[in-house]
């Protein structure tokens, strides 16, 4: 192993999280930003009241059709959501560019490693939330 690729990698893998990190917030603090427009003249208070019935503290859809529909009218939770998926996307994009740069450093044995990261990752996230719950 070359130690040089492994400190390019090392940046490059840096710089994607960075990249994320500041998207997302970003993305967060514009939400943020108008939501404060929109609401200025309103009273805080209802918005942090707690409603079993809905999402806690908030009245936003938690679908990605809710999410996409509430970007295209620009509404402020829905871009306050897009910035917590990136958030969340930031650390499984890292695990999959590091997939590609094991793959362009001929580290086989990694490769496969963190492959099963990414698979063990993505089934956490989209499998698990239908499994049902025991005992509940």
């Amino acid at each position: 192993m070359n130690p040089k690729p492994r400190r390019e990698m090392s940046e490059i893998l840096g710089d994607a999280l960075r990249l994320g990190v500041i998207l997302a917030a970003a993305v967060i603090a514009f939400g943020f930003l108008l939501f404060m427009i929109l609401n200025s003249s309103v009273s805080a208070s209802m918005f942090i009241q707690y409603n079993p019935n809905k999402v806690p503290h908030g009245n936003f859809s938690v679908s990605l059709s809710g999410i996409a529909a509430g970007l295209g009218s620009l509404n402020p939770y829905s871009i306050i959501e897009l910035g917590l998926l990136i958030l969340l996307a930031t650390p499984v994009t890292r695990v999959f560019l590091s997939i590609i740069l094991f793959q362009v450093e001929g580290d086989r044995k990694y490769v496969y490693i963190t492959l099963g990261v990414l698979l063990i990752l993505l089934f956490s996230m989209l499998v698990t939330p239908f499994i049902p719950s025991f005992g509940a």
